[in-house]
């Protein structure tokens, strides 16, 4: 209920000065993804995902975090805060 994934595939992608294949993965959340300790967690669980379907190594893949505040999402009319 709280989670959205988007896929766009077939980007022209470049990671690291290289265009071979790679993965960049968005992350925002309202008070889960906020501090180095939490976002170090989630790393390690995304890279595990990441590598094993995508059969990417770690270094083809890049995690960006948005930690987000309950009046940046709107939802039924309303924002989070509200919910």
């Amino acid at each position: 209920q709280r989670v959205n994934v988007t896929v766009r595939s077939g980007l022209p992608m470049v990671l690291s000065g290289s265009a071979e294949p790679c993965a960049q993965l968005v992350v925002s959340s309202i008070g889960v993804v906020g501090t180095a300790e939490q976002n170090q967690r989630h790393s390690a669980r995304f890279f595990d995902v990441l590598t094993a379907q995508l059969g990417l190594g770690p270094e083809r893949i890049l995690i960006r975090f948005y930690p987000l505040e309950p009046w940046q999402i709107g939802k039924n009319r309303t924002v989070m805060t509200f919910l």
